[in-house]
C-alpha cells in the first residue's frame, strides 16, 4: 500500500493548480486549430481526420499509462492528444454521422457519466490528483476524452446552433467558469464534482477562442491561418509548462 505522500511523490497526473487549468485553455484551443488543420486546411476529411488523430492518441497515451513516473511534456502531450480527437469526434458525429450538436452532446455526456459512474462504483473517489495506479489512469483518460469530446460539441452548439458568436460563445463557457471557480472558494460543495464541470468547460471556451482566431472575419473570427495559431498556441503552451515546472522544482529545492 503506497503512503499519501509517496502516492504524491510517484503521481502520474499534473497538480491542479492555476499553471493546470490556463494550460488546459491552451491545450484546448491548439486542439480545436490543429484538429481543423488536418481535416479541413489538409483536406483530409473527417474520417482520414479521426484516424490520424485517434492513431496520434493512442500512441501518447500507451505512452503514457506504461510510464512509471510523471513526466510533464508527455501528460501534456496526452493532454492535446484528447482535445484534438474530440474535436475530429465532435465535428464526425455532427457532419458525417448528420446526429447534430445537441444529441453529440447529450451521447458524449452519457459516455463521461457512465465513465465516472464505473470509475465510482469501482473506487468509491473519483479524485484525480494523486493517480499512480495504471487502472485508475485508465479511467481517468477515457474521461478526459469523453470531456474534451463533450466540451468542444457544446462550444459547436452554442455557436452554430444557439447562434453566439464566437466571442459571445468564449463568455458564455467563461462565466461558468467563473461560477465554478467562485463555488470552489465560498461553498462546500464537491471538489472532485467542480473539477470536472470546469474540465469540461475549459474545453468549449478554449474551442470557441480557437474559432475565433481562425474563422473567417465575414463569420466572426480574424481568418487567420491554423497552422500558425496552433504553432503559436503550443509556442504559449510549453513557455508555460517551463514556467510551471521550474517553479515546482524551486520549491522541492526549498522544502
Amino acid at each position: 500500500m503506497i503512503s499519501t505522500e509517496s502516492a504524491v511523490t510517484v503521481s502520474k497526473v499534473a497538480k491542479v493548480t492555476i499553471f493546470f487549468w490556463v494550460m488546459k485553455i491552451f491545450a484546448t484551443t491548439l486542439g480545436e486549430t490543429a484538429g481543423d488543420f488536418i481535416s479541413m486546411t489538409l483536406g483530409l476529411g473527417y474520417y482520414a481526420g479521426l484516424a490520424i488523430t485517434f492513431g496520434i492518441l493512442a500512441v501518447v497515451l500507451l505512452l503514457q499509462i506504461g510510464s512509471t513516473t510523471y513526466h510533464p511534456l508527455l501528460f501534456w502531450l496526452a493532454i492535446i492528444a484528447t482535445t484534438t480527437a474530440g474535436t475530429e469526434i465532435s465535428d464526425f458525429m455532427d457532419r458525417s454521422l448528420d446526429l447534430g450538436y445537441a444529441w453529440g452532446s447529450v451521447l458524449l455526456a452519457s459516455g463521461l457519466i457512465a465513465t465516472l459512474a464505473v470509475w465510482y462504483w469501482r473506487e468509491r473517489d473519483l479524485h484525480v490528483y494523486p493517480i499512480w495506479r495504471r487502472d485508475i489512469e485508465i479511467m481517468f483518460w477515457i474521461a478526459v476524452l469523453f470531456s474534451n469530446s463533450l466540451g468542444t460539441a457544446f462550444g459547436d452548439f452554442l455557436v452554430d446552433d444557439a447562434g453566439l458568436t464566437f466571442i459571445q460563445g468564449a463568455l458564455v463557457t467563461a462565466g461558468v467558469i467563473g461560477v465554478v471557480a467562485a463555488l470552489h472558494y465560498i461553498t462546500s460543495l464537491n471538489d472532485v464534482l467542480l473539477f470536472w464541470i470546469a474540465f469540461i468547460f475549459t474545453r468549449p471556451f478554449g474551442a470557441t477562442f480557437g474559432d475565433f482566431l481562425t474563422k473567417p472575419i465575414e463569420a466572426g473570427g480574424l481568418n487567420l491561418p491554423r497552422g500558425a495559431a496552433s504553432l503559436v498556441t503550443l509556442a504559449l503552451l510549453l513557455t508555460l509548462l517551463y514556467v510551471s515546472e521550474r517553479g515546482r522544482r524551486d520549491d522541492k529545492r526549498i522544502e
